[in-house]
């Protein structure tokens, strides 16, 4: 496969283009302070990324409400006490002519009440003893999301990517088996998608045309429906709500097993839907040059990278200087993670995926 088409510039519909085809993932590497202040640790992996050759960089998940936080030492931009260090990392960003967003994220009912979160289901039946929260506490988090979004732009972020992935407060909303929701919210394909629609559309109008909107979409587990997840993208992608689709697959090679799309690839059935401006790239055990070329081929405007670059900060480089480049194998101790640059913070959040950290290495 031929390595070149990664390094094609691409433009967006809004703000400026995409200097390749790189993007780095949002990976959520709890090494921030409990508070969600960006820390050292932060900044300093955020200066590692910009002069590693990507595209556009989005951070991690940030809280745009203190109780939607998942993880411990999660990043946060519920509060504008957290600009000056966001500020700190965009500058960094635009200072090496990359692209910056910043992943906005409320956990819904998977908010982590022993670290101070608020589970906020969409449905009574969903988290024990909680009720679903109510059609104005919807309005006040899709209203937080918008806030957040014009934080990002404050500091000198590019955009935001909208988090509507693996059962996320979003996704949630859009699943059937997690939304058993009777207002306007619930119910019908448009209503459980109005939550996504309204946040994305209100932080078009709160940060005006030259801001760039990202959206991450999963279409597995959380009783998501293939079928559906298909026709509300084609709805976004025609309307153009978005400058760029983030498809998160575990694996983006993996077939459909049963249905109406039985044996075609997940990532064919958004690929070939009419996209008009909107650009579409996928995440999933990208962790070769090949691999990454290929997806060019399969219809992806772009790739996310996620593993690969933490095992190798400098992915898109090393591809551009080795067309035929492999990441090391998996699992790597953690003595190779902290040559490469990893905080301890980082490390010890990589012990936590399974396979990545070798057992018992220091």
């Amino acid at each position: 496969m031929d390595v070149d088409n990664l390094f094609k510039p691409l433009t967006l519909l809004h703000g400026p283009a995409m200097k390749n085809r790189f993007m780095m993932a949002p990976l959520t590497s709890q090494q921030s302070e409990h508070d969600g202040t960006a820390s050292e640790f932060d900044q300093q992996w955020i200066e590692q990324l910009a002069q590693s050759g990507y595209a556009l960089i989005q951070t991690g998940a940030a809280t745009v409400e203190a109780g939607g936080i998942a993880f411990e030492r999660q990043m946060g931009i519920h509060s504008d006490d957290h600009l000056p260090g966001l500020t700190k990392m965009a500058t960094a960003i635009r200072k090496e002519g990359v692209l910056s967003a910043v992943q906005l994220h409320h956990a819904g009912h998977r908010a982590k009440s022993l670290i101070g979160g608020i589970p906020a289901p969409a449905s009574g039946n969903t988290v024990p003893g909680i009720e679903a929260i109510t059609t104005e506490e919807v309005g006040r988090i899709r209203d937080s999301f918008i806030a957040a979004a014009k934080r990002a732009q404050i500091a000198g972020f590019n955009g935001v990517s909208v988090h509507g992935a693996f059962g996320w407060i979003l996704s949630e909303f859009m699943s059937p088996h997690l939304n058993d929701r009777k207002d306007k919210y619930g119910g019908n394909l448009e209503n459980r998608a109005r939550f996504t629609i309204e946040v994305i559309e209100g932080i078009r109008q709160a940060c005006g045309p030259d801001f760039q909107i990202g959206w991450r979409l999963s279409i597995e587990r959380y009783g998501l429906r293939l079928e559906e997840m298909r026709e509300i993208t084609a709805h976004i992608f025609d309307r153009e709500l978005i400058d760029y689709l983030d498809l998160a697959l575990w694996d983006s090679a993996q077939t459909v097993r049963e249905g109406t799309y039985q044996g075609k690839t997940m990532l064919s059935i958004f690929t070939g839907l009419p996209r008009k401006g909107v650009r579409l790239g996928a995440a999933g055990k990208i962790m070769s040059a090949q691999r990454a070329a290929t997806l060019l081929e399969e219809g992806c405007d772009f790739v996310l990278i996620a593993r690969a670059g933490i095992l190798q900060r400098d992915f898109p480089l090393k591809v551009k200087a080795n067309p035929m480049f492999d990441s090391t194998t998996l699992p790597v101790t953690a003595e190779y993670l902290r040559r490469g640059g990893l905080s301890e913070r980082f490390i010890h959040t990589m012990r936590g995926w399974q396979t990545f950290v070798k057992a018992g290495s220091l």
